[in-house]
């Protein structure tokens, strides 16, 4: 129900310093996110989402994260002899103007219809999304860029929220 939807959710932030890395064909068995993260690790690189599709039968997956977006030239640049000693097959591609978009409440995973209606909400406004993380106090979003005013309104509409409630996300840098 839409009033205990709004108690729950009491705001949203956003974060426009992240860029999207996608490594794709990647063999899918022990040790590949090792083989992927640690380098990055080793270079002081702040990892924040991470995603491993599902092997679709064929031995390879992709493997999709976050960084800082300072960070992201020097992380494709580290991912060449990632993508070597890992043997995918399809290469590295990402993109620098993503938004981190954020609906947040206090125990927003002990009610259900929270993410899908933070998700219809997008989809309604025409707003794909690329990544999905969840928490026990927060649903985050990847999103375009250019679609983040329309993103925060939309979800300040649908969860009845004080429009001056928004917040950026501080960036540890």
């Amino acid at each position: 129900d839409k009033e205990m939807e709004g108690r729950i959710v009491s705001g949203v932030t956003y974060n426009r310093n992240e860029a999207r890395i996608t490594i794709s064909g990647v063999p899918d068995q022990p040790g590949i996110a090792t083989k992927i993260f640690t380098p990055i690790s080793n270079a002081d690189i702040i990892v924040d989402m991470i995603i491993q599709n599902q092997d679709t039968g064929n031995g390879m997956t992709d493997m999709t994260f976050t960084v800082l977006r300072s960070d992201y030239e020097r992380t494709l640049k580290l991912l060449e002899s990632v993508v070597e000693s890992t043997e995918a097959t399809g290469g590295v591609n990402g993109s620098k103007t993503i938004t981190k978009i954020s609906i947040v409440g206090v125990g927003m995973r002990n009610h259900s219809g929270i993410a899908s209606t933070m998700f219809s909400v997008l989809a309604n406004e025409g707003i794909n999304i690329s990544m999905i993380s969840t928490s026990e106090i927060k649903v985050s979003c990847i999103i375009e860029e250019k679609y983040t005013e329309l993103a925060i309104r939309a979800l300040h509409d649908a969860f009845e929220l004080d429009k001056n409630i928004v917040a950026e996300e501080e960036t540890l840098v």
